[in-house]
């Protein structure tokens, strides 16, 4: 077979069979990993997860002290086992590092890629699958968040934002430079609660990615968030989606932010949104750090986190009446049930349906009966 028809990933591609090798064992496992990440590739997978899932399998051979063509359902069971006992990981970072693994030994004896082969020609042995259904957690639940993770209400959303106007106002008083990172930010965190946004799409806005929307002529430039960031699908690009003005303030701060403060950063000539002072775009760490420290101040719990903004969103809209299919096309949900998910009304808000749905009935019952 020549080369050219060979898969993405095969032995015959990274392994010269009649070649003999210094430290066969490392060689070949480095080689393994090599087809791997092109079997990957070949897949349209992202960087991110194929790095992610390598570092996963070089660590459990790290911790079995063994190459895959030794490897037993046992050792992962001791390696699963220390990570839940002893470092306590969480089930979904658990069944992450086991799928990482399985996918991984599912390479490794497809004949196709031939190094079941080549392993039993140079080591006597050959890599087994070490992930079967006895030994594996499995994903039940739809939704596998902290139980801690939640929306803000409205009042401790009013609180954050109230907070971070205030580090402007304070930081500006003192005659520092920094007034500026805060005044970014401080948008930052109120465009992602206006639009739902992940944190991605929220970093990776650009100062274009607004238009104006025909049936909402009163928020200008900033009736619509078009998202070219979305979360992604396995093998597939950013899933874009744009998203509709529904209050009249984001297109007010938008506006002033765009307008007046965006352009004194030295950076903004990149148009990125949200510019840092040394570098096109502001990072993630400073996005979490600057949200930790205005939550922590103000006494929040940790439940609250950058994600509580797209919770948020989608709580209150429903709260505040909003048709259910309409806010599942603003967040860009496949499926109304993830979108339930998301959605945690408040007792108040139970309260107040309730009430309205006895209201409505006692009112039926005492209406006077039509005569015939």
């Amino acid at each position: 077979m020549s080369r050219n028809s060979l898969a993405p990933g095969a032995a015959g591609l990274h392994l010269v069979s009649d070649l003999p090798l210094l430290r066969p064992d490392e060689q070949v496992f480095t080689a393994m990993l090599d087809g791997w990440r092109n079997q990957q590739l070949a897949r349209n997978l992202a960087f991110s997860t194929i790095e992610g899932r390598e570092k996963t399998v070089r660590a459990f051979a790290r911790h079995a002290d063994a190459f895959p063509w030794t490897w037993s359902p046992q050792m992962l069971d001791e390696w699963m086992g220390d990570l839940r006992a002893v470092r306590r990981l969480k089930r979904s970072t658990l069944r992450n590092y086991q799928g990482a693994v399985r996918s991984f030994c599912d390479f490794a004896v497809d004949p196709a890629y031939g190094w079941a082969a080549t392993c039993e020609e140079r080591f006597g042995t050959h890599p087994i699958q070490v992930v079967h259904e006895w030994n594996a957690a499995v994903h039940v639940e739809d939704a596998e968040a902290d139980a801690a993770k939640r929306p803000f209400t409205q009042d401790e959303l009013q609180a954050f934002f109230d907070y971070a106007d205030d580090q402007v106002t304070k930081v500006r008083g003192r005659g520092r430079k920094g007034w500026l990172p805060a005044f970014r930010d401080a948008v930052l965190f109120k465009t992602a609660y206006a639009f739902g946004l992940r944190r991605n799409e929220t970093r990776m806005l650009d100062a274009v990615d607004f238009g104006r929307n025909s049936e909402g002529p009163e928020f200008g430039d900033y009736g619509v968030c078009y998202i070219r960031h979305g979360k992604a699908k396995k093998g597939s690009p950013p899933k874009r989606r744009s998203v509709l003005t529904v209050w009249d303030w984001s297109a007010e701060i938008l506006q002033q932010w765009n307008e007046d403060v965006r352009p004194l950063f030295v950076t903004s000539g990149t148009g990125a949104l949200w510019p840092s002072e040394r570098s096109a775009r502001i990072g993630f760490s400073q996005m979490n750090t600057r949200f930790a420290a205005y939550r922590d101040a103000l006494g929040l719990d940790e439940g609250l986190d950058f994600h509580s903004f797209r919770r948020s969103y989608v709580t209150h809209l429903i709260e505040d009446g909003w048709d259910a299919r309409f806010v599942q096309e603003q967040v860009g949900h496949d499926y109304a049930s993830t979108t339930a998910i998301y959605t945690c009304v408040s007792s108040d808000f139970r309260t107040r349906t309730l009430r309205r749905a006895l209201d409505a009935t006692m009112k039926a019952a005492l209406r006077p009966a039509r005569r015939a």
